[in-house]
């Protein structure tokens, strides 16, 4: 057994006021509760809120106020993601911050939630790092596990432990619980899915095994969730198969076939015949439907006919 202490955070976040303060009692807390935990992971957007005039400068001195937390408590640390000013643009950045306080690496999101999430570019780097003598780690934020080739980079490149901070308020979030599981399943990880509350989502967090299995699943209050897990099940997983059956990663790894869909130079004539990535009114509802007359109108608004019996 390789046995690693990984705590999620599952607090209020609010979208009018700075939540720092917050963050740091409630790491604070969790490390007198439980001292044997050794990562922390917050939700996404968690410091701030979802509001993007609060995007930040990176580097800053929030960023430094969790670096001194990690020190202290000698704890690796991924305080949820703050939007960043770069330039003229703004990005959905998490920061990893070691257990000497040094920040490894900042990750920025490669799929914000689109068209909702407008406004926001774009990552197109990933975040890999190691844990001396524990594992390989890598990030992923919120709706970047809804597109399966974000984690399975990860997985390929040796990754045993996805962090996914998000933020889902939303009514679809039983579809990224199942969506968690899977993504555990098919690439033999742990991951933790650790969501907000309040103006920072519904809660729900979810740790899953590499079998895909469900270790923990929180409720919708506030919770703090240390979870030890066995970093050689990922091993034993990958070499023997998701309950001694199902080899995915080997199975991608010896693959006959190339997907040609990934290749940029390649045209994709229905992706096309979508239409724009715009947000649904009502406006586009009777458009389709005079586009459609074929179409018919939903029950409650059909004439009733009155010579029928």
């Amino acid at each position: 057994m390789k046995p690693y202490s990984i705590a999620g955070i599952q607090m209020h976040v609010s979208a009018s006021e700075n939540n720092v303060n917050r963050m740091i009692h409630q790491i604070d807390v969790m490390m007198s509760v439980y001292p044997w935990v050794q990562m922390v992971v917050c939700s996404e957007l968690s410091p701030f809120g979802p509001l993007i005039h609060n995007a930040q400068v990176f580097p800053n001195s929030t960023e430094e106020q969790f670096q001194k937390i990690a020190a202290k408590y000698n704890i690796w640390l991924i305080p949820g993601t703050m939007f960043q000013k770069k330039e003229d643009q703004i990005f959905n950045t998490a920061t990893v911050i070691n257990s000497s306080g040094d920040i490894v690496g900042r990750y920025n999101k490669m799929f914000p939630f689109m068209p909702y999430e407008s406004g926001v570019a774009a990552g197109d780097r990933f975040m890999i790092f190691d844990v001396p003598t524990v594992g390989r780690f890598g990030l992923t934020i919120c709706y970047d596990m809804w597109f399966p080739e974000t984690s399975r980079t990860l997985a390929v490149n040796g990754v045993e432990v996805i962090l996914h901070p998000t933020l889902t308020g939303t009514i679809d979030r039983d579809i990224e619980l199942s969506l968690v599981q899977a993504t555990a399943a098919t690439n033999q990880c742990f991951i933790f899915d650790i969501n907000g509350l309040g103006d920072g989502g519904t809660g729900r967090s979810i740790v899953c095994g590499p079998d895909g299995r469900v270790l923990y699943q929180a409720g919708t209050g506030p919770e703090l969730m240390p979870i030890e897990v066995d970093m050689e099940r990922v091993k034993r997983s990958r070499e023997r198969g998701i309950l001694r059956l199902g080899q995915p990663l080997k199975s991608f790894r010896d693959r006959k076939v190339d997907f040609d869909i990934y290749n940029k130079n390649t045209s994709h004539p229905y992706l096309d015949s979508l239409g724009d990535l715009i947000k649904p009114t009502r406006l586009n509802q009777i458009t389709e439907v005079m586009q459609h007359p074929e179409v018919s109108p939903p029950a409650s608004h059909v004439k009733p006919d009155h010579d029928s019996p």
